[in-house]
This record gives structure tokens, sequence and C-alpha cells, in this order.
């Protein structure tokens, strides 16, 4: 019997992982590290609305091209590109404590300094402001990447509480993922 591939809404319901970050009209959110798709760049453009922005966060230049050919099919005016190194400490030109919500989703098992990584997250976040992380469980799967490229969420929670962030939820982001929800202090 094939294996039949799910995607998009099946794996991650995007609007149901960002009501974890106590999202609202005129929000700023930063998804670092966004893919190509900007599954939850466009969902969380919509319930920002006009007055709030998103930045679209990658490394890739292709990616940033395929989230602007996007927003622009979409006429949507509240998405921002921005390429950047997130291993790379300031390596994103966004302004400190400016951030309502950051987004890790799907993105620390693909880093190798994930200490950088989360500290730019710390850095660009506002006091009492959001970041939600989503990320591979460290279970077999038939796609995703190999388990010894998983994070595991208690490493995750260590690093994350480390950098000025107190967890304030746990949740099932899906069928093959751990989400965790953490709040600036």
């Amino acid at each position: 019997m094939p294996i039949q591939l799910r995607g998009g809404n099946e794996l991650i319901d995007p609007v149901k992982l960002l009501e974890h970050g106590k999202i609202r009209q005129g929000f700023i959110i930063a998804d670092l590290g966004c893919g190509a798709a900007g599954h939850f760049v466009f969902p969380a453009a919509h319930l920002v609305g006009p007055q709030g922005k998103v930045y679209a966060v990658d490394l890739l230049k292709s990616v940033l091209q395929a989230i602007d050919s996007r927003r622009k099919l979409e006429g949507v005016d509240n998405v921002d590109g921005i390429w950047a190194d997130l291993e790379r400490a300031g390596g994103m030109r966004i302004a400190d404590s400016s951030v309502d919500l950051s987004l890790l989703l799907n993105t620390l098992f693909q880093i190798k300094d994930k200490a950088t990584i989360v500290r730019e997250a710390a850095r660009i976040t506002k006091s009492s402001g959001m970041l939600l992380v989503a990320d591979w469980k460290m279970t077999q799967a038939p796609f995703g990447p190999p388990v010894e490229k998983r994070v595991d969420p208690i490493q995750v929670k260590s690093l994350i509480q480390s950098a000025d962030f107190e967890l304030v939820e746990e949740f099932e982001a899906g069928p093959y993922h751990y989400g965790l929800a953490f709040r600036k202090i």
C-alpha cells in the first residue's frame, strides 16, 4: 500500500496554531524561516489585518521571491519579505523589541546554531510578547526529517527559557508536531 503524503492544513492548521500566540488585529509578527509556501505568513497577515504586519524571514532569496509573488497575487499589503541569516547575531533587519509574536515553525530542526536564532527571536520580541514553536515530534513518521535530526521539546524549552522567555503552554500542533508557546519576560 503506497504512503499517502499529507501537507498543509492536515499537518498543522495555521489558524489554530496562531491562536496559541494570542494573535490580535494590529500585531506585528515575524515568521523566522517562513518557507516558500508562506503556510503561516498569509493566514497571519489576514488575522492581524491592514494595521498589522508580517515579516516573512528566510535565508533563501527564492523563498522570498515566492512569498512576494503570492503576496501580489493575493493583494496582501501587510507582508514584508526579509532576507536574513538567522544563525548570525544581528543577521536580520528587524528592530529590537518591535514584534508582538515571533514564530519558529518547522525551523529548529534545520538550524545548526539554535542558540543564535533563539537569541535573535528574543531580541526582536517585545516584553510580554509571544514566541510560538512547532516542530516534528521525536517519533518515526512516514515522512519528515529523520528522527535524529529532530529537536527534542525538552531541549527546546530549556534553550528558549534561557533566553528570557517563560513557557506558558504546551500543545499538539498537529499529528506529527508538538507546539510550545512562550512569553518574553
